[in-house]
């Protein structure tokens, strides 16, 4: 069955993960239609296979090579595919880039997603890492999605309550890892548009720019401009955005840290928690702007870890480890990854 199937062996995932480094796939098939997963699922030696489903690279890390077969997802397609009193519903392949999906919706008319532009990625990851920047998460958009099930070869539709959203967390980490490929996401996108200017950086960039009643396309803009002055462009420094999640603790650990270090950033949760700056905490260790041989921590944004060039994942792995250590040992606070380890 493999013979109809364009799979490669050994291939090189050095061009296909945001960090640029060098790893290699035992199997390697870009998939173009939900006929070619199944094709998979049914050849004896590919399901047999650990699986990996890549989509934009941007939310991996590649310490050694990997054992089995890489889906690369391709499918294409966008479309609006209905509307309601509420919302307009449209609905993007997993294939498609996520910013350029973004910007279509904008093109369109349709607000909704712009706090979440030039995130790296694809469509069919966004909600396996429940992305968000400025204030919005996948979840607050989000209306299904269809995926593969590998176990049965059925296609299935899940609604929000299903996937299991948290921060950035999903059932794609969980139970749904082994066996579900994302096809399709639908987002809900609001008729009753209000902007999102929650946050700080936010707000200064559009008061900079003499904007005081921002459009979809403005705060667009404005995080565009934030992103690339904060971030590092993957095609120029490998880097995957930022490395670790904003750490969650109780408002009694917020409170104790802050008899201590006065001038700690947190954020005050919906539930009662509290998030705790993870850039603030790396930085406060001392880490930002350092290198560990061809690894170091970005100078403009301690969360983001970087390949400065020949840096293996098992380096990156190895910073990452050296930086947590650090800020357990100061702070007591244990910081998590937000890229998967393969």
């Amino acid at each position: 069955m493999t013979d109809s199937l364009p799979v490669q062996h050994d291939f090189s995932l050095r061009e296909l993960n945001t960090f640029g480094v060098a790893a290699s796939a035992q199997a390697y098939l870009p998939v173009s239609s939900v006929a070619q997963l199944e094709q998979v699922r049914q050849d004896s030696s590919l399901a047999a296979m650990p699986r990996l489903v890549l989509g934009g690279g941007s939310n991996i890390l590649l310490p050694r090579d990997f054992p089995g077969l890489v889906l690369h997802m391709g499918i294409k397609g966008i479309e609006i595919v209905g509307e309601d009193e509420t919302a307009t519903y449209v609905r993007a392949a997993a294939g498609e880039n996520w910013h350029q999906f973004v910007l279509w919706t904008l093109e369109h008319g349709l607000g909704g997603l712009e706090n979440l532009s030039l995130i790296p990625g694809s469509v069919g990851a966004a909600p396996i890492q429940n992305i968000g920047a400025y204030g919005i998460e996948i979840k607050d958009r989000f209306h299904t999605l269809t995926l593969f099930d590998f176990a049965t070869g059925e296609q299935r539709v899940l609604d929000k309550a299903a996937c299991r959203f948290a921060y950035r967390d999903s059932a794609f980490k969980h139970e749904l890892r082994e066996r579900a490929v994302v096809l399709d996401v639908t987002f809900a996108l609001p008729k009753q548009w209000q902007p999102n200017v929650r946050y700080a950086d936010v707000a200064q960039e559009l008061a900079a720019r003499s904007i005081t009643e921002p459009t979809a396309q403005d705060i667009s803009a404005a995080v565009i401009a934030i992103r690339t002055r904060k971030l590092p462009d993957p095609a120029v420094i490998g880097n995957a955005g930022s490395f670790f999640k904003n750490p969650v603790v109780t408002p009694a650990q917020r409170d104790s840290l802050l008899q201590r270090y006065p001038q700690m950033v947190s954020y005050a949760q919906p539930d009662g928690s509290v998030k705790l700056a993870a850039g603030w905490l790396i930085d406060q260790c001392g880490w930002k702007g350092r290198t560990a041989g061809a690894a170091g921590v970005y100078e403009n944004q301690a969360l983001v870890l970087v390949n400065r060039g020949g840096a293996s994942g098992a380096d990156i792995a190895q910073l990452a480890a050296a930086i947590q250590a650090d800020v357990a040992q100061r702070f007591d606070v244990q910081l998590e990854p937000e890229p998967i380890f393969l």
